[in-house]
């Protein structure tokens, strides 16, 4: 996995490289690549199910590692489990045909939680590019919808970094690669990334009836297992309703966005989850600020910020960056719970 490689050695060429919105049209050549590239360097251990169930735990452990810790914990260690264990594995004889689709899924998830860690360190060209390969990897394997999950995880890159070029597309391709092919419950997943590309594109009918989608769907999955690959953030019901929170706010709903943010950094433990708690936080709290509330706001972000000691993510530092900003004015008039809150931001950012 030269991708892998290239985050380990840290490359400059790759670890500096930008995001692209051309590479974000998946290139099929790539695709075909990557799988010649595989298929003719199979080796001549035979793998059974014992080493992919095995590679499985351990992608298993890390993401969970990454939900509590942050994407910078552990990110060297699991760029190098991708070269030394998975990469040779991927390559190896199997004892039958669904064993070897089985361990490039895997594969494919790994690739996508090196790109996510990437993603939470602030490296969004390398982020793209591991997703391409975990794109290509998920082709490859032929597991039903996989593919078209890393297409929804692009899109929702492009809309972070207001780059909403094919996002949209994107979005929408992934949905229909799902459809009819995985759970109910792992398809609310693309309704609600699909209802978020249409309020990026001021289509707010649409998003909405994709709101109601993607309730409709976990209401119609209840006990569905979820792929492995579709718990990348957790249950999927969290995950709906912190997604459908950015909607909202895309749409101009803030009173409703701060409380579907608050209602999903509730449904997950804080322990377990404690970063993305802590930023659906930040995002209530902002949300609160735009609806004049500054001290509702002041005691969100504080909640936000008990759940990000410990945790190494460029993107939490971002927002303790943000909540200061934010609180500029309100500090300049002598708020007190301003200043004090921005007091306590300033000492997390000398001590990260």
């Amino acid at each position: 996995m030269t991708i892998g490689e290239a985050d380990v050695h840290r490359r400059r060429f790759l670890t500096a490289s930008a995001y692209s919105m051309a590479a974000a049209v998946l290139p099929l050549g790539y695709v075909k690549e990557m799988a010649e590239r595989t298929a003719a360097a199979r080796g001549r251990a035979v793998i059974g199910a014992a080493e992919v169930n095995a590679v499985r735990d351990m992608v298993g452990l890390f993401a969970e590692m990454d939900e509590r810790l942050g994407g910078q914990h552990g990110r060297a260690a699991f760029a190098q489990y991708l070269i030394t264990d998975i990469a040779p594995l991927c390559q190896a004889r199997f004892r039958n045909d669904d064993l070897r689709c089985q361990m490039l899924s895997v594969a494919s998830s790994a690739a996508h939680l090196a790109g996510w860690k990437a993603y939470d360190s602030g490296e969004q060209g390398l982020a793209q590019r591991y997703y391409l390969q975990s794109y290509a990897l998920a082709v490859e394997s032929g597991e039903p919808g996989q593919e078209g999950f890393v297409m929804r995880t692009m899109s929702q890159q492009g809309m972070k970094l207001h780059r909403p070029e094919h996002c949209l597309d994107l979005a929408a391709s992934g949905l229909a690669r799902a459809h009819g092919q995985v759970p109910a419950r792992a398809q609310a997943l693309f309704h609600i990334t699909h209802a978020h590309a249409l309020a990026k594109t001021g289509q707010r009918r649409q998003a909405v009836a994709e709101i109601d989608a993607a309730r409709a769907a976990l209401d119609t999955g209840r006990g569905d297992q979820v792929p492995f690959w579709a718990l990348a953030w957790g249950p999927p019901e969290a995950t709906v309703v912190s997604r459908t929170a950015k909607v909202l706010e895309d749409l101009g709903d803030h009173r409703r966005a701060s409380q579907y943010y608050a209602h999903a950094a509730a449904s997950r433990p804080s322990g377990a989850y404690a970063r993305i708690v802590a930023l659906d936080l930040v995002a209530a709290a902002e949300s609160q600020l735009k609806q004049g509330s500054v001290e509702e706001a002041c005691t969100t972000w504080s909640r936000a910020m008990d759940r990000m000691d410990g945790v190494a993510s460029a993107r939490t530092r971002k927002a303790v960056r943000n909540i200061r900003r934010n609180l500029a004015p309100y500090r300049s008039r002598g708020l007190r719970c301003a200043a004090d809150l921005d007091e306590r931001a300033t000492s997390f950012l000398t001590r990260v």
